[in-house]
């Protein structure tokens, strides 16, 4: 059923670390492919030390890249279920390894009742919340908690650095559909690259199918704030947002607004019509809302959980 070499990735690539992988032996012999394990474990204690997961690849490990999307999850589905319910994720969604923390801010959007808005808004949270519970499952015990979030002064600060407020104001992305689809606005593009990003250093197939279909239903969710946003006349505000996360991420211009009232931009892509990429350390940028190399600040004030944890530098490049 499995050949060795589908048996080697899987256990190189599929635990954060050595632990990890000698779990993956056990689990693996017990269910009847020893002799290839054995094989394994004779030079996996060499070959994977404590402290190196990535085993001397040039970019990080699958399940480093699905915990760092794991991390990004999170903040999508608590801002969106807390904007649809009131409510965030349920506690069986949230342990794993690293500091599990709380969320700070969020709350039920005063909606006009049945309106687009709040239709876009409920499905796109139950997506979000399926995305949580999909890598969750795919990394198992590897998975990492949820870190402490903030939906609260983050978005204060998102919007000051965008001038959409002035200093000693604050912004709330839940008082209002309009300013619910401008904090969405902050997010959705972010991940869309962020998969992208990370595309090119996934080995397993399985997996990176995988990433490509949340890839491809994350472009859905921008689309549809893109448009909205278009539809309301919000280019201005949403123009200003692009350009803040473009100070973030880098000396590269490549972040683009939704276009004009003369003339629409809702598919950002390059030259080629093709959508564009950030490395694990733009998107923390982004997060962080700094342009410096840290490991935490913004949206995550202590820091997403698993190795992918430092803004700035860079995995790989931007396209």
């Amino acid at each position: 059923m499995f050949d060795q070499k589908f048996i080697t990735n899987a256990m190189t690539h599929s635990a954060e670390n050595n632990l990890d992988r000698r779990r993956l032996f056990r689990a693996a012999s017990a269910a009847g492919i020893g002799g290839t394990v054995a094989l394994l474990s004779a030079t996996s204690a060499s070959a994977h030390p404590e402290e190196d997961e990535d085993n001397g690849r040039k970019g990080p490990s699958d399940s480093a890249i699905l915990n760092f999307a794991l991390n990004l999850e999170y903040l999508e589905a608590e801002f969106y279920l807390r904007a649809v319910t009131g409510m965030g994720l349920s506690d069986n969604l949230t342990d794993g390894r690293g500091k599990k923390g709380g969320v700070t801010g969020g709350g039920k959007v005063p909606f006009t009742p049945g309106s687009l808005v709040q239709k876009y808004a409920a499905e796109i949270a139950a997506d979000e919340e399926a995305h949580v519970r999909f890598l969750r499952r795919v990394l198992g015990k590897a998975a990492v908690a949820r870190p402490p979030i903030d939906l609260d002064a983050s978005f204060t600060a998102a919007a000051l650095a965008a001038g959409l407020i002035t200093k000693g104001q604050t912004f709330s992305p839940f008082k209002d559909e309009t300013s619910f689809l401008l904090g969405a606005f902050i997010f959705e593009d972010v991940g869309v690259t962020a998969y992208k990003g990370a595309a090119p250093f996934i080995d397993n197939k399985t997996y990176l199918e995988a990433a490509a279909g949340i890839l491809a239903v994350e472009a859905y969710h921008a689309g549809i704030i893109r448009t909205t946003l278009y539809a309301r006349d919000l280019q201005a505000p949403a123009h200003a947002i692009s350009d803040a996360r473009d100070s973030l991420d880098g000396t590269t211009d490549l972040d683009q607004g939704i276009g004009t009232d003369q003339v629409a931009n809702l598919v950002p892509t390059d030259a080629n019509a093709v959508a564009f990429s950030r490395t694990t350390a733009q998107v923390l940028n982004i997060a962080y809302l700094t342009p410096k190399s840290v490991k935490s600040g913004g949206f995550f004030p202590h820091g997403v959980n698993g190795k992918l944890n430092r803004s700035g530098g860079s995995l790989g490049h931007s396209s």
